[in-house]
């Protein structure tokens, strides 16, 4: 696999246009049925950076006990296995440890950081404590980002697994262009027509500034295998940068609405780290919408985006498409999303 990627990043645009055979224009689809039970969820974060990683993940937990979902993986696509560590102090606090992690070692070196929490899984307590236990003895043994994908997939009924990626596309780009293995017998493009419900992707900007996507520009290499190789008879529904803008979550509400203790991930990140950023609510959107469904957002029509060469997002009304994004809500849209937010937070 790492062989075929290296392949991939050399070979550029010649190799794209022989993945784009069997991305959708005319695939022979699996006999479509309908999954009725809550939305199982894949949660694909560049968690160690920005803090809207860790409460969208909170809130995963929150709804897979309030039964409304069930977080079955978490693929971190931030290089390196300490991220994935972090990972796992999370899932362990919120009292889901044996949710799976997948780790990236192939992915983007060196992206850029905003807030440098890594080694909060490190923190102890005055009495020189590890302050947040974890269930994972060895990082090492972890599968890759994109191992757990197909592991994950292979097992799931048909169109129930709803994606939702608020980071970099490295995993899924990998997971794309991977091929049939001990895990399943599908490719990778085929395993996500038969088993992925939506992909519910933190990224675009569809104002009139057409401004580059943040993880898109990353690592343009990767978003454009995804837009590539990505099935187009499956859904893909965009969050785009200028919705969760909208909805800030400043850093003192954050610690006052965890007010009956210290020992808390998230509010150890704002304790102890530099978090006057102006934290904006862009990740929990995907995970919103992918659990309580459309009815939430105001939605565009149905249609095709498409990625430009310095990363922007290009939306072509199509009724034939599969993509969709939303739309900026009022005043008072982002105010009841953030109460939303804040409700999940203040969970003990």
């Amino acid at each position: 696999m790492q062989w075929m990627l290296a392949a991939v990043l050399v070979c550029g645009s010649s190799f794209l246009s022989s993945c784009t055979e069997d991305n959708g224009d005319n695939p022979a689809k699996p006999e479509q049925t309908e999954y009725k039970g809550v939305p199982l969820v894949i949660y694909d974060t560049d968690i160690g950076s920005s803090t809207d990683d860790l409460i969208a993940l909170e809130m995963l937990h929150h709804y897979t006990d309030e039964g409304r979902c069930q977080l079955i993986g978490v693929v971190v696509d931030r290089h390196g296995e300490e991220y994935a560590a972090l990972a796992d102090a999370m899932n362990t606090y919120f009292g889901h440890g044996d949710v799976p992690i997948g780790v990236e070692r192939g992915g983007i070196k060196d992206p850029t950081v905003f807030i440098d929490y890594r080694n909060l899984y490190k923190h102890k307590t005055a009495k020189g404590e590890l302050m947040f236990k974890r269930t994972i003895s060895d990082y090492a043994s972890l599968p890759n980002g994109w191992q757990l994908y197909r592991q994950l997939l292979a097992s799931q009924p048909d169109h129930s697994v709803s994606i939702c990626s608020t980071g970099f596309v490295s995993s899924l780009a990998q997971l794309l262009h991977s091929e049939a293995d001990d895990l399943s017998p599908l490719t990778g493009v085929e395993l996500v027509r038969q088993k992925v419900k939506c992909l519910y992707l933190m990224a675009g900007v569809f104002t009139e500034s057409k401004e580059p996507d943040y993880n898109f520009l990353q690592d343009p290499t990767y978003a454009k295998l995804l837009f590539e190789a990505w099935p187009r008879d499956v859904a893909v529904m965009f969050s785009p940068m200028e919705v969760g803008n909208e909805i800030e979550y400043k850093p003192e509400l954050v610690i006052s609405d965890i007010d009956w203790t210290d020992i808390h991930p998230i509010k150890q990140v704002y304790l102890k780290y530099d978090c006057d950023t102006g934290q904006r609510m862009w990740d929990p959107m995907t995970v919103i919408q992918a659990v309580e469904g459309d009815a939430l957002f105001t939605l565009s029509e149905r249609g095709i985006v498409t990625l430009t060469d310095k990363c922007g997002t290009n939306f072509t009304p199509s009724p034939t498409g599969n993509d969709r994004y939303q739309k900026p809500g009022s005043e008072a849209w982002n105010d009841a999303m953030l109460e939303k937010i804040r409700t999940y937070n203040r969970i003990r």
